[in-house]
């Protein structure tokens, strides 16, 4: 089937320099017209990530960003096309999918080896390629993914980064055992909100920390064992509380320097620490001499392979997982969106409703 005309127009909201949510605007551009292997999808939910903001503020993190830039990683939308001599398989026109954002070269040694997380040409939708705050957004067929007929498209657009991202990370770089323990800091964050279900899925008791005492319901209701809020109470000490003094055997953090500390001083004897985002910045400093005397794992998660995407989401589907989504908005209010992600107030994914 032949793609919507590439002379018809579409909204989308773009940023063509770097800066605060006002550099945020919303365009009138031509539709995207799918190649060979890929299929032209009409947005039906978008949600965001921190990393839309990062790269809204500028500098651009990731190589082969470009101004003007049309962000949204995450995508769950119908197929509209499929692009010339291209065959769907159980995709279609009309079918319900779910975009994995990330797109190797499959050509380079790390993806003939199957190791294309570590493709040193991957683009990802949404951060190097045209993304989700639009109308309709252009993906290889490899990275489309059909969503069962009883599953909800807005919840299905949560999925992709943060429990992708979660799953690498517990299961792939931190190696998590039944009947372990785990501290998950910013339990609130999408991230977290996905790896404390993960990990209670998995056999672990969760302590996870917040930084207020609205979160802690919230992250209570996720199966978090013990909620700790920073605000008021030392998460060290707590730790050391609830475990009887030994400490936990593995830590999930992706905040960076805020947390980093806390969570090398409540690991266990050759416990793990999962490090994984840098919102509080990127330098910290340990003392090496205690690290090394007890014999602590610091593991760097490094990205998931296109292979773990698939299974990854009929686990997600089978084992009642569920992603709160804090508020939807309309594409025009994007920058509202960027705002109430900003603020550190939500509780559960911001979606954009194109």
């Amino acid at each position: 089937m032949t793609s919507t005309s590439p002379s018809d127009s579409m909204r989308a909201v773009r940023h063509h320099a770097h800066g605060g949510t006002d550099v945020l605007q919303l365009d009138e551009i031509a539709v995207p017209t799918p190649r060979a292997g890929e299929v032209l999808i009409r947005v039906e939910a978008c949600a965001l990530n921190h990393l839309d903001v990062l790269q809204r503020r500028g500098p651009a993190l990731i190589p082969g960003f470009a101004l003007p830039h049309t962000a949204g990683m995450d995508v769950a939308g119908i197929v509209e096309a499929l692009g010339p001599d291209t065959s769907g398989g159980a995709v279609a026109t009309g079918s319900r999918v779910v975009v994995n954002p990330a797109v190797p070269c499959g050509d380079c040694a790390p993806c003939r080896a199957g190791f294309d997380g570590r493709c040193p040409s991957t683009g990802v939708i949404g951060a190097t390629l045209p993304g989700g705050y639009a109308e309709y957004v252009v993906a290889p067929l490899a990275n489309v993914h059909i969503v069962p007929d009883d599953a909800d498209l807005v919840e299905a657009a949560t999925v992709p980064t943060i429990w992708m991202t979660a799953h690498h990370a517990l299961h792939v770089t931190g190696r998590a055992a039944p009947g372990e323990t785990a501290l998950i800091h910013a339990g609130a964050s999408g991230v977290s909100t996905a790896a404390i279900q993960l990990a209670r899925a998995a056999g672990l008791r969760v302590i996870s920390t917040v930084s207020s005492p609205e979160k802690v319901a919230y992250v209570d209701k996720l199966g978090a064992d013990v909620v700790i809020d920073t605000s008021s109470a030392d998460v060290v000490g707590t730790v050391k509380d609830v475990t009887a003094g030994r400490g936990v055997d593995l830590v999930i953090d992706h905040v960076g320097p805020a947390t980093f500390p806390a969570g090398l001083f409540s690991l266990a004897p050759r416990g793990r620490l999962v490090f994984l985002g840098n919102t509080t910045g990127n330098q910290v400093q340990f003392d090496l001499a205690y690290a090394y005397h007890f014999g602590l794992q610091l593991l760097g998660s490094d990205p998931y392979d296109m292979a773990e995407f698939g299974p990854m989401l009929d686990l997600y589907w089978a084992s009642g997982f569920v992603t709160p989504i804090d508020r939807e908005y309309p594409l025009a209010d994007a920058a509202a969106a960027h705002e109430h992600l900003e603020s550190r107030r939500a509780m559960g994914k911001v979606v954009l409703r194109p």
